[in-house]
């Protein structure tokens, strides 16, 4: 029996990771067409096109002027067409909080994408730990972070905020007892952490499902070649999971943007996002409720163009399994 040279660079079985690739297209393809139907095409057209009318009506809203707005309903601008940007100047530059929406773009941006990464960093290692890992108590520790998606967030809300105001800076509280933050003005941490928490068990199950469905073979191979966990994971695992991982992505940035109630709890006066924000520009009076609808799209905008841009990994994400072959 060959002993292998651990002083050597592995060399991974680069022909059996493009035989799994071709694979993973071929039931793809399979999958699409058994999932196709004309019917089901003529339906999920009429769904979208009804989904798209107050998505439409919202977009026409933020460019009209806000006297026309309030006198007449926006399908009239097909007839008396007449639209302006200084909607969109007035939401950026407003906001009854202390932060205008233009700031709290900035700080949703500041919590949404570090969270993103942080969550799938650590749940694409948790899910390959649990797939290709044999450790004691897997099994019982795999079935307690399923289960953890059962407890609904508000349970956790007053734990946490309590912990955080033990142990971790809410406003002007110190992250640390005795050490201060004095370069940092802005307090996400809160959230990143509260976000993450929260996003892990359901990240952790559907990225397990992805990469435990990868062939035992080339994981093998890779470890007959002298390949370690970091190896496999890094040059295996992370580009053959690429849809899985774009998928959840779209899913996590879209909660976590759209997120008020986390937002609500943990977030200091200074580092609100966009969601926060948005409900103050209709004035104390609702009287520039228009102005919402300029504010509304600029959410909205945001998250439409992150799933545009990777419609065609979430789309194979949750192709990849449905078939066998």
């Amino acid at each position: 029996m060959t002993a292998v040279d651990s002083k050597t660079t592995p060399q991974l079985d680069r022909a059996a990771a493009r035989k799994v690739a071709r694979e993973t297209r071929r039931n793809e393809a399979q999958a699409q067409r058994r999932m196709t139907s004309p019917v089901a095409t003529v339906i999920a057209v009429a769904i979208a096109f009804l989904w798209t009318i107050p998505t439409l009506g919202l977009l026409i809203t933020s460019f009209r002027p806000g006297a026309d707005s309030a006198s007449s309903g926006w399908w009239t601008v097909f007839t008396d067409p007449d639209f302006t940007f200084g909607n969109y100047q007035a939401a950026l530059t407003s906001g009854g909080t202390a932060l205008t929406l233009g700031e709290s773009f900035l700080n949703s941006l500041a919590i949404t994408i570090p969270v993103t990464i942080f969550a799938l960093a650590i749940a694409s290692l948790a899910a390959y730990a649990f797939a290709w890992m044999d450790f004691r108590g897997r099994g019982v520790l795999f079935v307690a972070v399923f289960a953890l998606q059962i407890v609904p967030i508000q349970m956790a809300l007053v734990p946490l905020l309590s912990l955080f105001s033990r142990g971790l800076e809410i406003g002007d509280v110190a992250v640390f007892p005795g050490l201060e933050m004095r370069e940092v003005d802005h307090s996400f941490a809160t959230m990143w952490i509260a976000h993450v928490i929260f996003a892990l068990p359901l990240a952790i199950f559907l990225l397990y499902n992805f990469i435990a469905e990868i062939p035992s073979d080339v994981i093998e191979a890779a470890r007959v070649d002298g390949a370690g966990h970091g190896q496999i994971f890094f040059r295996i695992i992370l580009p053959l999971a690429t849809p899985a991982l774009a998928s959840f992505a779209i899913l996590e940035f879209v909660w976590v943007w759209n997120d008020l109630l986390v937002a609500t709890i943990f977030a200091p006066s200074s580092s609100l996002p966009m969601t926060q924000t948005l409900n103050s520009l209709s004035g104390s009076w609702g009287d520039q409720w228009f102005l919402i609808s300029a504010g509304a799209f600029l959410v909205l905008a945001v998250p439409l163009i992150v799933f545009l841009s990777l419609q065609r990994f979430f789309v194979r994400g949750l192709m990849a399994g449905a078939t066998k072959g």
